[in-house]
């Protein structure tokens, strides 16, 4: 089957917000390489670790494999790593103000049609950058579409969906062994949460490609990449073939609506 034929129409135009380097290939390397075989714009907003440095060269390696362009990275610290980016504060300690002024400015240049990015919980691992991320990721998308606020960071652009990328409790399978044996957490959320779920089978080979661009990861004995290297082909490409995305709500959505693709 061919990639670029695997939805009945072009998909739109997609941004990723994320944390980390590597969170974009372990939580939406399918997707991401999906839209960027269907013909779609897709590109990836980083908000912590310097633009400079290993872990920058390899998000742009991964990047380059998902077809999602050059890093843009915001630069800030990691929570949990002092030598993220040596002279900055860190993502949680800048002020909110700016950071979101940083983001609206990215959305307005990119201009998506839909936007992706961490749920609530932190995406199964609670990791404050990603809730963080999270929160900054939906009010720089509402601020975005109004022309008063953050004039300077560009015309206004209105986003016509935006997706956190989660895991519901039925989906995290053996991934949740896997992530306990090294003493993380494992968030999940109820399964009518997750209004798409997305196969990703086809673009499997793409996506594990793009994890393994992140080789400080792939190297270390507690980060996702290097446990998901130490399994075998078909225990991995079980934990890898399904993303799931929920639009954030107060309350549940309908059961079973969405099945299949992101919508803008």
């Amino acid at each position: 089957m061919n990639p670029a034929r695997a939805t009945a129409s072009p998909p739109p135009s997609l941004l990723g917000v994320f944390a980390h380097p590597d969170d974009e290939s372990l939580l939406s390397g399918g997707v991401l390489a999906q839209h960027a075989a269907g013909g779609a714009r897709t590109g990836v907003v980083t908000t912590t670790w310097a633009p400079t440095g290993h872990r920058s060269a390899e998000l742009a390696d991964a990047l380059g494999v998902l077809g999602a362009g050059a890093p843009r990275m915001l630069g800030y610290g990691d929570a949990r790593d002092n030598a993220s980016a040596p002279g900055r504060p860190r993502l949680l300690d800048a002020p909110l103000d700016e950071v979101i002024a940083r983001l609206v400015a990215q959305v307005r240049e990119f201009r998506p049609a839909v936007v992706i990015t961490h749920d609530a919980l932190g995406q199964l691992t609670g990791h404050p950058d990603h809730r963080h991320t999270h929160r900054v990721a939906l009010l720089a998308v509402e601020a975005a579409a109004y022309a008063h606020l953050y004039p300077e960071a560009g015309a206004p652009w209105q986003t016509g969906a935006l997706y956190s990328a989660t895991h519901p409790h039925s989906g995290v399978g053996g991934l949740g062994p896997l992530l306990t044996r090294v003493g993380k957490a494992v968030l999940s959320t109820p399964d009518a949460y997750a209004t798409v779920t997305v196969d990703v089978a086809a673009w499997l080979d793409r996506k594990w490609a793009a994890i393994r661009a992140h080789r400080s990861q792939v190297a270390g004995e507690r980060p996702l990449p290097g446990i998901l290297s130490r399994l075998g082909q078909e225990a991995r490409d079980r934990i890898l073939g399904t993303e799931y995305y929920t639009r954030p709500s107060l309350t549940p959505p309908p059961a079973g609506t969405g099945q299949g693709r992101l919508t803008a």
